[in-house]
């Protein structure tokens, strides 16, 4: 089941970005199935861990193209960015500690947060790279 869906209104037309964020989607949705199946301890860790590196992977992806390019706002983004990362990362402590479970409204923030993000934050530098020549192709949903 897919709780959360790939749209064409979080494309940024830039093919890397986009990219990564449709795997972010996909992961995040891999998390939501695992939870819905029941999946143990280890397996919603495995997932959830997964979820984490790819964001921090997807996070610095993204801050390299904006300090390359001098987007003005990098520094603002890159704080957001380290923010929910360190949420994140608190979140996987605390489940691996036994102190805390991944519900579904833990999930539902995460995807709140970046559905917000790529259409507020994101949707604002991407025509800024775009002048600057970052495009590429993009192959992946259009």
């Amino acid at each position: 089941m897919t709780l959360f869906v790939w749209d064409a209104k979080y494309k940024l037309n830039i093919a890397e970005i986009d990219r990564q964020h449709q795997k972010l989607f996909a992961l995040f949705n891999d998390l939501y199935n695992a939870m819905q199946d029941g999946q143990g301890h280890a397996v919603i860790d495995k997932v959830l861990t997964g979820v984490v590196d790819y964001t921090a992977y997807h996070f610095e992806a993204e801050e390299k193209l904006l300090r390359q390019h001098g987007y003005v706002d990098e520094a603002l983004h890159r704080a957001e960015h380290a923010k929910l990362a360190e949420q994140a990362k608190a979140l996987v402590a605390k489940h691996r500690a036994g102190e805390a479970k991944v519900t579904l409204a833990t999930l539902k923030f995460l995807c709140d947060w970046l559905n917000n993000h790529i259409l507020g934050s994101d949707k604002k530098f991407a025509p800024f790279l775009i002048a600057r020549g970052v495009r590429g192709r993009n192959e992946a949903g259009g």
